[in-house]
């Protein structure tokens, strides 16, 4: 039974790896767990190999650092506390830095909004203006439009009177040969129609008495 449990800790030792979505306390925690059970049922485990299953263990988001861990340190005198220790750093620059650029982003996506919206309002209130304006100028065009009416009204009324009066004066009575009226209208022919008519009275008497 122990050595069945050992053989299935060991297996469990060598295919080791970070999970998805693991931090570096859980790959921590089980690796420890792990490694204090085989050195419970008496596997032998030097700092070096144990180091170097930690490094391997770990995702390609990791690469760069543990190629970096692994130029400058001597993996033979490290412990795997330490390991972990400046992975656990890492991680936490990391995570900074991820939170920074999730707030550049909502900042500058924040800002382009407000842009557009500034922008769409400018162009709203301009539109406003213009209608506004168009309107005012419509509104003083056809003030002026009516007043042009008007006075083309009164030019043209007095030019009527005008040519009345000019055709009137360009009537010549038949009966005395003078302008300005006609011959129905004419003084001279009143006057000797009256005339007549008085002697014609005059003899119609003197008849009447002989």
């Amino acid at each position: 039974m122990k050595r069945a449990i050992k053989h299935a800790l060991i297996q469990e030792y060598e295919l080791f790896g970070m999970q998805q979505g693991e931090t570096i306390p859980d790959v921590q925690k089980r690796f420890t767990h792990t490694v204090n059970h085989l050195i419970g049922l008496g596997k032998q485990l030097d700092k070096e190999e144990l180091n170097i299953k930690i490094l391997k263990c770990l995702d390609r988001s990791w690469q760069p650092k543990v190629t970096a861990i692994s130029d400058t340190k001597d993996l033979t005198t490290l412990t795997t506390a330490t390991i972990f220790g400046k992975l656990r750093e890492h991680e936490l620059e990391m995570t900074k830095l991820k939170e920074m650029e999730t707030m550049e982003k909502k900042t500058k996506s924040l800002a382009l909004k407000t842009k557009a919206t500034d922008v769409e309002s400018s162009e709203k209130s301009s539109y406003e203006c213009s209608d506004t304006e168009n309107l005012n100028l419509l509104t003083r065009r056809f003030q002026k439009f009516i007043k042009m009416k008007g006075k083309v009204k009164k030019k043209q009324g007095k030019r009527y009177n005008k040519k009345s009066d000019n055709c009137s004066t360009k009537f010549t009575c038949f009966g005395c040969g003078k302008h300005g009226h006609m011959k129905v209208d004419c003084p001279s022919l009143v006057n000797k129609e009256k005339a007549h008519e008085k002697k014609s009275s005059k003899r119609e008497r003197v008849e009447e008495h002989i």
